[in-house]
């Protein structure tokens, strides 16, 4: 089961579990759209699982879409429906769905979920479901991994994006101010600044102060040097504001589209580009050099994936099926160099893996002359 929140290069994950548990002669069914293929199989023509047969499997392209699919939502503790009264309500759905995997044969389930989601395979473990979780999250903010699957593919494609913007800020004598993805951490933003050669990373593990940055961009800015580029992640901390992007949804909005935000979400509730407007705007006021906002944000969920993200979805599928192998459930899969380490889905959730005070991503980004906000 592929969770919320489209990751480029999913069929590598589905790709390895399949081929090692076809070579310990297990069968594979996988779960269209979340868990909707086994609470909604009516939506299905074809029904709601597929059987992930070795014919299908040996054609499957690594770099294409998900095979399964991907559902907005992905909680059978909460899933909305019509009531009586034409009213939408919350049911917890949760008992049905073991009670369907108990039907049809299904002794354990592989889930390739973000932080959200490993709390809710933790509940249905709970509950007496066989799992193993693959984590994936393109901000790299699970915790109890090194290298969350789909991270690599949003990094090199952030750095492409930010090389583009700094040429055009040089090319305008303007300053870039590029906003990407992070809304609780900086590992995005601060790899990707480093590579691309930034003049200011702000993240939300450092409280920026938007005069000093602006004191020091005016120092870098010259007659021959007369462009800047900073990249600011979506939940950057800024010192005499709230966090940047991070603004609570009204009481209004939040009646009218709850949930809407987070990982598990349709981001009815939409805030790309506040980070970057934001700063932009008050640097722009600050040192009287013409600023422009950019929004990376989503546009990193796309594309191709990387060959080493390919290697490690292929390295976490095969992964669980050898948990599952070793008689290991509750488990999440976690890559931690040279090794694939297994760990218990307690230690896994309600942590989120941000940038320590002492990391080596902070010191290069300060021995090169990045300035960080503070």
């Amino acid at each position: 089961m592929v969770g919320a929140g489209f990751v480029p290069g999913m069929n590598a994950v589905i790709k390895g579990v399949a081929l090692a548990a076809g070579h310990l002669g297990w069968e594979v069914i996988g779960i269209r759209d979340g868990f909707e293929g086994l609470l909604r199989p009516e939506r299905y023509a074809e029904g709601g699982l597929l059987h992930l047969a070795p014919h299908l499997i040996e054609n499957l392209d690594p770099s294409a879409g998900s095979l399964l699919g991907q559902s907005g939502r992905v909680d059978p503790f909460h899933v909305r429906q019509i009531d009586a009264d034409e009213m939408v309500e919350e049911v917890d759905r949760s008992d049905e769905l073991l009670a369907k995997l108990k039907a049809e044969r299904i002794d354990a389930l592989i889930s390739v979920v973000g932080g959200q989601g490993l709390t809710i395979l933790y509940k249905l473990h709970a509950k007496g479901l066989n799992a193993v979780c693959i984590p994936r999250a393109i901000e790299n903010d699970v915790a109890a991994t090194l290298v969350s699957f789909g991270f690599n593919s949003a990094l090199s494609f952030t750095i492409e994006m930010l090389d583009k913007a700094r040429q055009a800020a040089q090319a305008a004598g303007k300053i870039a101010v590029v906003e990407v993805l992070g809304s609780q951490t900086g590992w995005l933003a601060l790899q990707s600044g480093i590579a691309a050669g930034a003049d200011a990373v702000l993240i939300p593990e450092v409280p920026c102060d938007l005069q000093k940055l602006a004191a020091k961009l005016k120092e870098k800015m010259t007659t021959r040097r007369p462009y800047g580029l900073v990249v600011v992640a979506e939940g950057a901390n800024l010192v005499d504001n709230a966090k940047a992007g991070t603004d609570k949804a009204s009481t209004l909005k939040a009646s009218l589209a709850p949930l809407a935000l987070g990982d598990n979400s349709s981001h009815v509730i939409q805030r790309s580009g506040q980070a970057a407007e934001t700063v932009a705007n008050r640097l722009q006021l600050l040192i009287a050099e013409e600023t422009f906002p950019l929004v990376v944000g989503p546009w990193a969920r796309a594309g191709t994936p990387t060959a080493v993200d390919r290697q490690l979805g292929l390295a976490y599928g095969a992964g669980a099926v050898q948990a599952l192998n070793t008689g290991q459930t509750g488990v999440m899969v976690a890559f931690v160099p040279p090794d694939i380490r297994f760990v218990p889905l307690a230690e896994a959730i309600n942590k989120v893996r941000t940038v320590p005070p002492d990391n080596e991503f902070r010191r290069t980004a300060q021995s090169l002359g990045i300035c960080l906000g503070n």
